[in-house]
């Protein structure tokens, strides 16, 4: 077996039993070059359905937080609700628990390391919204049964966080399965970023206005239980 080979595949194994193969680096990059403006846009959203350890939506993250470095890293404020902001804008769902928590992982570690290079000490102030976020955002399921694969087997469900100005968050709950039912050419949906007035079902759970730094206080957050 290969170098490139090792880097890909952690077992044969999963690759028998899952096919999974870790996309390269190389490749993660060109195909998101074919849709760079939305990749450096902070609310752009983004769902890999079988997201591995989290190859894409790391370069993903990556992209985005230069971009709002860019823009806002002159202050500091602003760059941490943005930041925040393309955070929440990357989802991912993966068959396999250790690829998850990887993910979460790696893309942890990518904003807490550019946070604090932007920030420096304030970074840590950042740190409970983020776990939050990716708790949410990157779920153990089956993308084909729109299905958790924890052993309940619950609907899939993803939270939208709209930024609605003055550093609040507006955060919706929908199940992936309605989302998905709205097809093409019925209108966009959740993850649609294509400018039009966007079709969106009746949330599962719908929770009041919160700062973004407090995304993790659920008593503040959630509306009813």
């Amino acid at each position: 077996m290969s170098n490139n080979q090792e880097r890909q595949i952690v077992s044969r194994a999963r690759v028998a039993e899952h096919g999974e193969v870790y996309t390269g680096e190389r490749e993660v990059n060109a195909m998101l070059d074919l849709v760079k403006d939305e990749t450096e846009r902070a609310d752009s959203r983004f769902l890999e359905p079988a997201c591995g350890n989290g190859n894409f939506m790391v370069e993903i993250l990556r992209r985005k937080l230069e971009a709002v470095t860019r823009r806002y890293g002159t202050s500091r404020g602003e760059w941490a609700e943005k930041a925040v902001c393309a955070l929440c804008s990357i989802y991912g769902i993966d068959i396999l628990e250790d690829n998850v928590k990887e993910a979460r992982r790696r893309l942890l570690g990518v904003f807490k390391a550019k946070a604090e290079a932007v920030i420096g000490a304030n970074a840590g102030r950042l740190e409970p919204a983020a776990r939050f976020v990716l708790e949410r955002n990157v779920l153990w399921g089956d993308a084909l049964t729109l299905l958790t694969v924890d052993g309940r087997q619950r609907p899939i469900v993803f939270s939208e966080w709209a930024f609605i100005g003055g550093g609040n968050v507006k955060r919706r709950d929908y199940e992936l399965a309605e989302l998905m039912r709205n097809k093409p050419y019925d209108g966009p949906n959740l993850f649609s970023d294509l400018g039009d007035e966007a079709f969106i079902p009746k949330p599962v759970k719908e929770y009041k206005c919160v700062n973004y730094l407090k995304l993790s206080d659920n008593a503040e957050n959630q509306l009813q239980p």
